[in-house]
């Protein structure tokens, strides 16, 4: 058995297709478009690129991108009086602050400041929150992408065996989290778990978030398993893997993202979907307050 990759460039690029289209339609009904706010903070040349990449991508389907570069020894107040004035501007419907941030920065108090409105990364403690009741506004964008490339190839999680690796607040625990909404059997791994391979070859979607190079080997998937990997590190050599051994593994799964090229792409993706979701909630809620003063899921 040779798994079929899961094209992440592919199913991004047909989404972003959608998007453009889409946001031409919103420009036409409401006269403006989607608006992003970017905040980088400091010269983190990772970080750069990542802000780089998220505004080309915002300038591929015609959302309107707000650069802010802040210099490393910006004070906690200073930046969070930024966000508030992101909040307050009509013009921006989505606020990103790009991490890490400085030691001096207070990152549970940037997240909380930001408008959960707004907060299309997902990690305001309101949508972290809906993710246990379903309600969310905004999903995290890495799992978020993950759900979508399942569902690119008709892979259906109800009823299946899940068994995530990796525990993080950013895309472990909503990614557990949203797969039980779907009515999945969650195990969620982590740096402390013994005998990792007796978890994960139960799986039938093994999810890896590990941030470990090469941490999955064959022996460790269940034949036939749906393989995510989520990781992206740069070994010494300089090339780039993903937290499973792919080449043993794609012998033994039916389906696996590559890394680079799959589970990455949809990333920044969702974060373009969730800004048009926030502009179009903005809009409908000018027309209507009364009626939309609650939050609605419409993921």
């Amino acid at each position: 058995m040779t798994a079929r990759t899961i094209n992440g460039l592919a199913v991004s690029k047909r989404l972003r297709g959608d998007y453009a289209l889409k946001i031409k339609e919103l420009e036409k009904q409401w006269g403006k478009r989607p608006g992003l706010a970017v905040i980088l903070v400091g010269d983190d040349a990772a970080s750069a690129v990542y802000v780089r990449n998220k505004e080309r991508a915002c300038e591929s389907v015609g959302i309107n991108s707000f650069h802010h570069a802040l210099p490393s020894s910006i004070t906690n107040a200073e930046l969070l009086g930024l966000i508030v004035e992101l909040n307050a501007n009509p013009d921006v419907h989505g606020i990103l602050v790009q991490l890490p941030l400085p030691p001096q920065i207070d990152v549970r108090a940037v997240l909380a400041t930001i408008s959960a409105e707004k907060d299309v990364d997902g990690f305001h403690l309101y949508n972290v929150g809906g993710l246990i009741t379903g309600s969310t506004v905004f999903s995290p964008c890495t799992p978020f992408g993950v759900m979508k490339l399942l569902e690119s190839e008709n892979i259906s999680v109800e009823g299946q065996n899940v068994v995530v690796v990796g525990a993080s607040n950013i895309v472990g625990k909503p990614m557990a989290l949203m797969l039980m909404q779907q009515e999945a059997t969650v195990a969620v791994c982590h740096a402390r778990t013994r005998d990792l391979a007796q978890f994960t070859i139960l799986a039938d979607i093994l999810i890896v978030a590990a941030g470990v190079p090469n941490l999955i080997l064959p022996q460790m998937v269940k034949r036939g398993a749906v393989v995510i990997d989520v990781g992206i590190n740069r070994l010494p050599d300089g090339r780039i893997v993903g937290d499973v051994d792919f080449t043993g593994v794609v012998e033994k799964a039916s389906f696996i993202t590559p890394v680079p090229g799959g589970v990455g792409p949809m990333t920044v993706t969702m974060l373009l979907h969730n800004t048009i979701q926030a502009f179009e909630r903005a809009q409908t809620l000018r027309q209507a307050p009364l009626a939309f003063s609650a939050f609605t899921t419409q993921n």
